[in-house]
């Protein structure tokens, strides 16, 4: 298989990818798990299917689910996943008919004309945007059509490739210049001092400055939550919901690989995953602890002993929706509100081990005032002891300009982020 000659970004096919295709359509569009899990697995199980073909069966997948909506009017009433990847290729592609010879039935090909003409008149905003009616009237409460247009729109490109500079071995401009001289177009981030965006999405996996630890992916978004914890060398910190550990990365090259850096979670999996990349980041102040929930001993262990605390909280993920699109669809207001009690619960508990004139900063990567707004306006209700500091303030220290005031709040149609919320919190000195 390899990219069709008649037209930039159209591919040409077998039957049989068509078949695989389809497979893994109908298995991320049940639901059930994580549209990138649902493709690993697949690949996995299916190591015949070869890179370029993948490829092709990824960009289908996500770009279905991305414009899910639209491409089921088109496909018409209850349409199988056949007829979703049919007029995806058709309409969302472009392909032309001699791209569809020897892949689809006369019956078919009959119907695909009627696809191309059909116009697309949406029932309504949800329908219009590519989003679940629900998560269209949050969102347009809370930022007003227009701008939901705008975000919508942003949440339908796929996302750029950032990485972080690993600064415990390279600095920017070094890593800039070696990427240039290897043939790879990269850039500096907007924001993030230690951001580089890539042109395209080359493989790093095997880059010699992959192997080396000079940088991890990361989006600049989530770079610059690190600039509001701005750990110092010698201190104690805690990566409270730390996951595989991108964040705790950060955090160490920050500390200078001092001090002592605790990375709580609640999954092993996630932290066993920690544990070579801490490795190859060259840090060894880092230490991975397994907790059961955020109540457990070894929390408590620390209370009022952290100089930083960062609460990466759960959440709905909503904010990023360029690269994981299902979880518009896997979302509802039930599982939002189940997030917001769990926020509450790991904000709280994180609060207890932050010493007074410590710094807590709250996090999430959501849109949704219910898991942003009201879960710090709720906790600074209820802890006196704490006061809001300026996020734009904390930035500015640092040398990142962005003009988000008190809360940082992150788009991805105006800052080309994924979508980020954040608040600076600081424990009093005389205890509130």
């Amino acid at each position: 298989m390899e990219r069709g000659s008649d037209a930039p970004g159209q591919w040409t096919v077998s039957r049989g990818l068509m078949a695989h295709a389809t497979q893994v359509l109908a298995a991320v569009l049940s639901f059930e798990h994580p549209a990138d899990a649902v493709l690993s697995r697949y690949f996995r199980e299916h190591r015949e299917i070869g890179h370029r073909d993948r490829g092709f069966i990824a960009e289908a997948v996500y770009g279905i689910v991305r414009r899910l909506r639209w491409v089921a009017r088109l496909a018409g009433v209850k349409p199988l996943p056949r007829d979703l990847l049919l007029a995806w290729l058709a309409r969302g592609e472009g392909w032309s008919s001699k791209q569809f010879e020897g892949l689809v039935s006369a019956a078919e090909f009959r119907w695909l004309e009627e696809v191309r003409a059909k116009r697309f008149e949406p029932a309504g905003l949800g329908e219009a945007l590519d989003l679940p009616d629900w998560l269209t009237v949050r969102l347009s409460a809370e930022y007003g059509d227009d701008a939901l247009q705008a975000l919508a729109n942003g949440f339908n490109r796929s996302a750029p490739l950032d990485l972080r500079a690993n600064l415990l071995k390279i600095n920017r401009d070094t890593l800039l210049q070696e990427f240039v001289s290897s043939g790879v177009e990269a850039s500096p981030c907007r924001y993030s001092p230690c951001g580089v965006r890539l042109a395209g999405k080359p493989a790093l996996q095997k880059h010699p400055l992959f192997i080396n630890g000079s940088f991890e992916v990361q989006d600049e978004g989530s770079q610059l939550l690190g600039y509001l914890v701005q750990p110092r060398r010698g201190e104690l910190v805690v990566d409270f919901c730390a996951g595989a550990g991108g964040k705790t990365l950060q955090l160490g090259a920050m500390m200078r690989s001092t001090g002592r850096l605790y990375a709580f979670d609640v999954s092993e999996r996630r932290l066993a995953k920690l544990k070579p990349r801490m490795a190859r980041a060259g840090l060894s102040n880092v230490h991975p602890v397994l907790i059961a929930h955020e109540r457990d001993a070894k929390v408590k262990r620390l209370a009022g002993k952290a100089d930083r605390v960062l609460v990466d909280a759960p959440c709905s993920g909503l904010g990023t929706l360029r690269r994981n699109p299902d979880l518009k669809w896997r979302q509802s207001p039930e599982s939002v509100a189940e997030m917001t009690l769990k926020q509450q619960a790991i904000l709280d508990a994180a609060a207890n081990l932050v010493k007074p004139g410590g710094r807590l900063v709250y996090a999430t990567c959501s849109l949704l005032a219910d898991e942003n707004e009201a879960v710090v306006d709720a906790f600074v209700a209820s802890h006196p002891d704490f006061e809001l500091m300026s996020a734009q303030a904390v930035l500015a220290e640092q040398g990142v300009a962005l003009d988000c005031g008190e809360r940082l709040r992150l788009l991805p149609h105006v800052h080309d982020t994924d979508g980020f919320f954040a608040a600076v919190l600081e424990r009093k000195r005389d205890g509130g």
